[in-house]
This record gives structure tokens, sequence and C-alpha cells, in this order.
């Protein structure tokens, strides 16, 4: 029995055109900027986000952490939602690596509103608490089901960081995701965020690589951060290979994941023994059963059937489709759904 793993869209293997990509790809030593591959990949964002430069980063977490340093000063505050990446899944590297604090915020589903910016900036001349200089977004939210901002809201949040001096970074994991669910433009990304983070290997199935995009003004120490961080690669150009691949080959179908994803959902719904699902606008499903207890048991049932999804902990459960997760596995998987048995009497 072929197992189906829907932890995360990070399991992924290359496919075969990317693993041909990969082989055939042109390097160089990415430490002196030699490497026409990561050259390559760089100009093909920041031309798609309308940006001066892009700088190519071995993961997600070490882009957005040093976009924070880039925008920031030991001491100061950044602004972001209580579920965000940068706050839960970084290590602690916000205080560890730039001497930043976070102001959390309480949204809705890891998304924060531009009132809510405004109401939790400091007074810049109240020396008693830190200084606010960045606000940190996240699109589509992670610990939020896959969840897709409104462009309009993007739009208030700019206005409020720029009446107030503050720097906007968005980590954009599944920026992508976002990008085909809601049909945007990223060129209009580019004009609302000072810095964005793009991770090539979630939903775009590369190996590795994340890839930050911004303006000469904010990126011009990015290379030297990367470096104090211990980000330099050389030959690195096989991996963004990978990633031209994926650009110009797996964004659209990105709409299949999404549309597996709300099946799924369907079927939770339907379920006796799920208490509710979260509204699934892109590849996550986040569902909480109906008695907590009972956890153990389903996920015990689930790996008899040899099937790995994520327990993000307080009963909160997590599915990401993905592109290994082929038709013949969602419909077994939806079938396994169907006949589980927790003893919840209806």
């Amino acid at each position: 029995m072929k197992e189906i793993d829907l932890r995360s869209d990070t399991v992924t293997k290359p496919t075969t055109g990317m693993l041909q990509a990969i082989m055939s790809a042109e390097v160089g030593d990415d430490v002196y900027k030699e490497d026409p591959s990561v050259n390559a990949l760089e100009v093909k964002l920041a031309e798609m986000f309308g940006k001066d430069e892009a700088l190519f980063f071995p993961t997600g977490s070490m882009a957005n952490q040093a976009a924070i340093k880039l925008h920031t000063q030991p001491a100061e505050q950044l602004i972001c939602d209580k579920w965000a990446h940068v706050y839960n899944y970084e290590g602690g590297g916000v205080s560890f690596n730039s001497g930043v604090s976070c102001k959390l915020v309480d949204g809705d589903r890891g998304m924060i509103t531009a009132q809510q910016v405004e109401e939790n900036i400091n007074p810049p001349d109240f020396y008693h608490s830190p200084l606010t200089t960045l606000v940190c977004l996240e699109n589509t939210t992670n610990k939020g089901g896959g969840a897709c901002y409104d462009f309009e809201e993007f739009k208030k949040i700019r206005k409020v960081c720029d009446t107030h001096g503050l720097g906007l970074h968005l980590d954009g994991a599944r920026l992508f995701n976002a990008l085909v669910a809601k049909q945007e433009d990223p060129k209009d990304y580019g004009k609302i965020f000072d810095t964005i983070s793009v991770c090539l290997s979630k939903g775009l199935g590369t190996p590795i690589g994340t890839v930050l995009i911004g303006n000469k003004d904010i990126m011009k120490n990015a290379i030297r951060v990367r470096k104090v961080l211990g980000g330099g690669m050389r030959q690195v150009g096989f991996m963004a290979a990978a990633g031209i691949y994926a650009l110009d080959h797996q964004v659209e179908r990105l709409a299949q994941d999404h549309k597996r994803a709300s099946e799924i959902g369907a079927v939770l719904q339907d379920q006796e023994y799920v208490g509710s699902v979260e509204p699934i606008e892109t590849n996550i499903a986040i569902f909480y059963l109906k008695d907590p207890s009972t956890e153990a048991d389903f996920m015990k049932q689930l790996q008899q059937e040899n099937i790995r999804i994520s327990n993000m902990g307080h009963g909160k459960l997590r599915i990401v489709t993905h592109l290994d997760y082929t038709e013949e596995m969602h419909q077994r998987f939806k079938e396994v759904l169907r006949k589980i048995n927790l003893g919840i009497e209806a």
C-alpha cells in the first residue's frame, strides 16, 4: 500500500522534467555571484514582481530573518499576527538574529487589518517602549489554514506603514497559491511590499530554495546578511534551475491542489467524528475532531492505512495537498476518511 503523505507540501520529490533541468543546469560559484542559473532565477523573480533585485536563500526562514535584519535595528519591534511563521516557526530568530521583539496581534486566521496595525504601533516619542519599525504579513497563512488576504487590506496596511514610516515585509511562503487562487498579479504585490520572500520548495515542488525580493535601497546589504547567517552557497545553480523549471511549469497546477483540499474538506464536514472544518481557500485543510480524546485513535487508524497528516496541537489537525498527491491517492484518502470509526454517536 503506497504511503499518502499529507503533512506538508514540502515532502514532494522533483518531477522528471525538474530532474532534467537540474542535471543540465549551467552552474558557477554563487558566492562570487558567478552562477548563471542563480542569476537568471533572481532576475526572473525580480522582474515578475516589478522589483530591482532578488537574492537566493537556502530556506524561507533564513530569507525572512534576513529581511527583518534589513528593516530593523536591535531593540526595535515588529508587528505580526500571533500565528505568524516568523514568530512561531523560526526558532526565535527575530530576537536572536536581529535583537527585535514581536508585537503579536489577534487577527483572523493569521491575517491582521490596517486598523489593528495602527492600534499596535508604539508612540515613537515614548522611549520606554520599543520603537515600531516593521510590519510582517503572511500570504497564504500557514496556521490560518491557507487563508488569503483581501488585496484591498494590503493597500490599507501600506498606507498605515507610509504614514508612520514603517517597513512592510511579506512572508510569501505560499504566495503562488494565493496568486493562483485569487488570480492576482505579482507586480501588484511588488508595489505594496518593501520586501517579499517567495518559497520554491512548498507548492512549487523544488528541493530547496527561497528568494528574497526588493528594491536596491533595502537589498543593498542582503548578501552581507545572508553571509552572516551562513547562507552563501557555491554551485547552487542546480537548485536555481529547479526553481526556474517550477515557475515555468508548476504554478498553474496549484489550482488542482486547491480543488482537492476543498473536496477533502467537504468529506470531513460529513463525518460524525469531525467537530469543525475551517474555511478552505487553497491547499491546506484544518479541522478539529468532535471529541479531542479520540485524536490518538484517529491518527492510529490513518497510520494503519499508511496515511500521514499533521497534528498541530490542541486538537488541531492539518492536511496539505501537493503535486505528489495523485488522483488515485485522493480517492483512497477520501474513502478512508469515510470509513474511520471513532465511536461517535450521531
